[in-house]
């Protein structure tokens, strides 16, 4: 159903942009060939809208814990929806994707601060509407075009912005696409969720002619990776307004290109330079966030055009995330240092995409170099400080008995707190800790696949090479450790892994909160829930009996090995049942007990 443009709305459009990404992100990242040949803006876009999406949980967490237990207004949303896109901005089109969603915000919160009600409630001192005629029998249509016309400037504001935001516009981009949004939001009549189709559907028309707009993309047969992220995310918006999805999007897919011609040097006279060749453009991409006064970033925004291109500046209220492409990447932190206090900063060589381009294979960035008061710190050229180990695993998992076990496996576990999954950050995190030329990752949850699939690909834009085994849950995290072999080949290594954790049917008991709608009927509030495979299958009243039932069923089809991983108090006699229970009802199937200390779930069940 409808939604008016509030800080929920806010909420659930961040939820379902940064899914959209994670959908979309390997086939956005193989689309990308302009301004660089890098493969990484759909990961660049996910971690961007990734950091906003943690900020605007953050809001409403902060408001919840606090002595007054209130909910935030869609000014305090959009202020940290902003904030957090500006922090956690990477790439050209990340940095892009923040500044507009910056622009946005400064007409939204700027709204409500004049004096708007947040939206849905009655301005305060107005009865609320009731039978008879009156006043509040206005207020909703009222709202509802103010929804409507703020999001129809909102856009037009964010498109504004982000153009002054890029040294040197070029058309057929992002902003092509962004300014495209604003006019169909603008020629749009009806309340706010016609508005973000209307936008939608402006910019989605917009990203078809991109390839018509500049050569690069035309040559590819793609349109521009930037653009087609930037949809992807006002199509959350229309949704998240509308209760309806959008009409989807084309595959973002290349097509086969039209050959250019060819010099008698061999050389594309038309192609857009590689970085790193001999006629190419930068080597480098320098991103930093800096603290600085508007007139510093003025003379820092002329210092760095005159040293390489890409250059993109965005930010305000004395914080600001710098990012260019240039040849003397020391020069451009310099240039930062004396504008005011860069931090966070990040260097990626492009010269190794280039090479690797250039033999014909995949594009993918080079090494990134941190800078030394960062985990992984590399040197300039993006190479390791020191010796790399070969291989090693990082895993999630929800308990620090988990924890304990997957360090004993040799694995980097990484918390999963309640209510907190990790972020792409956290994962990329401990694969630099881990210091491993390969990395397998497990993410233990189904929630957590995009957010692990993004980790592996800055990884790999880092010189490391990863891979993604989509473990749905701890058990089958365990038991893809449980064959992990580093000896053998890395292909050999992941297929054994997920061979193993494919095999593993797993299932869950958990505390009904509240009444409730389930696969199995309707639960109330106490209830023992059993579920395998990720659906409710029993409700039950008492817990080991339940898991007893669950056990049942998984084994009536099959299987050799139990695995009981048990939660936080949960009584060692209720595991000493189950083994019994097991034994005795189950011929030749071994049960296998640790101590999970997961605090969520009293039973997690895996069945080999």
């Amino acid at each position: 159903m409808p939604h008016t443009l509030d800080a929920d709305a806010v909420r659930m459009w961040c939820g379902l942009a940064l899914d959209a990404l994670g959908r979309a992100r390997a086939d956005i990242d193989a689309i990308n060939v302009y301004p660089v040949a890098d493969g990484d803006t759909g990961t660049n876009l996910y971690l961007t809208v990734e950091s906003a999406a943690q900020a605007v949980d953050a809001a409403f967490n902060g408001h919840a814990a606090s002595a007054a237990a209130s909910r935030p207004t869609l000014a305090d949303v959009v202020r940290a929806m902003a904030h957090g896109a500006l922090i956690g901005a990477r790439g050209n089109s990340g940095t892009i994707l923040a500044q507009l969603l910056r622009g946005m915000a400064d007409v939204l919160a700027d709204g409500a601060a004049a004096g708007d009600p947040p939206a849905g409630d009655p301005p305060a001192g107005d009865p609320p509407a009731g039978d008879g005629a009156g006043a509040g029998d206005c207020d909703a249509p009222a709202a509802g075009a103010a929804d409507a016309d703020g999001l129809r400037r909102a856009l037009r504001r964010a498109a504004d912005l982000a153009y002054l935001a890029v040294a040197h516009p070029v058309e057929g981009t992002v902003l092509t696409v962004a300014v495209a949004a604003a006019e169909g939001a603008e020629r749009a009549a009806g309340d706010v969720a016609a508005v973000a189709r209307a936008a939608y559907e402006g910019a989605r028309t917009a990203l078809r002619a991109t390839p018509g707009q500049l050569d690069v993309l035309a040559r590819a047969g793609v349109v521009d990776a930037g653009g087609y992220g930037l949809v992807t995310v006002l199509g959350g918006l229309a949704e998240a307004l509308s209760g309806e999805s959008p009409a989807a999007l084309a595959p973002a897919r290349p097509r086969p290109a039209t050959p250019a011609p060819v010099a008698s040097d061999g050389q594309d006279p038309g192609a857009c330079p590689a970085d790193g060749a001999p006629d190419g453009g930068p080597a480098f991409e320098v991103i930093y966030l800096l603290e600085a006064d508007e007139t510093a970033v003025t003379a820092l925004r002329e210092r760095l055009d005159a040293l390489g291109d890409s250059l993109v500046v965005v930010g305000g209220d004395g914080l600001w995330n710098v990012h260019v492409h240039v040849d003397d990447a020391g020069a451009a932190v310099e240039a930062g240092i004396q504008a005011g206090r860069p931090y966070r900063v990040r260097i990626t060589h492009f010269g190794a995409a280039a090479r690797k381009a250039g033999a014909g294979a995949p594009n993918r960035p080079g090494p990134a170099a941190v800078l030394p008061d960062q985990p992984g710190a590399q040197d300039p050229t993006g190479g390791p400080r020191a010796e790399r180990a070969t291989r090693a695993v990082v895993a999630v998992v929800p308990g620090d008995g988990l924890a304990a076990l997957c360090a004993e496996a040799g694995a980097t576990a990484v918390a999963a707190r309640p209510g907190e999954p990790p972020a792409s950050g956290e994962l990329v995190d401990a694969v630099r800790r881990t210091a491993a030329r390969e990395v397998v990752l497990l993410p233990n949850d189904t929630e957590l696949h995009h957010t692990a699939a993004a980790a592996a690909a800055q990884a790999r834009a880092e010189g490391v090479r990863a891979a993604v085994i989509p473990t749905r849950s701890a058990v089958q995290g365990i038991a893809a450790l449980a064959v992990h072999e580093p000896g053998r080949s890395f292909d050999e290594d992941v297929v054994a892994m997920t061979s193993a954790a494919g095999a593993t049917r797993y299932a869950e008991l958990a505390v009904a909160e509240r009444q409730s709608w389930t696969m199995a009927g309707v639960c109330q509030a106490g209830d023992v829930l059993g579920m395998i495979d990720g659906d409710v299958a029993l409700i039950g009243s008492e817990l080991a009996a339940t898991a007893e039932a669950v056990l049942d069923r998984m084994l009536a089809s099959g299987g050799e090995m139990v695995t009981l991983v048990l939660g936080a108090g949960l009584p060692d006699e209720v595991a000493e049942r189950l083994e019994r229970h097991v034994r005795e009802g189950h011929f030749a199937v071994d049960t296998v007990v640790y101590q999970g200390g997961q605090p969520t779930a009293p039973l997690i069940i895996g069945i080999e």
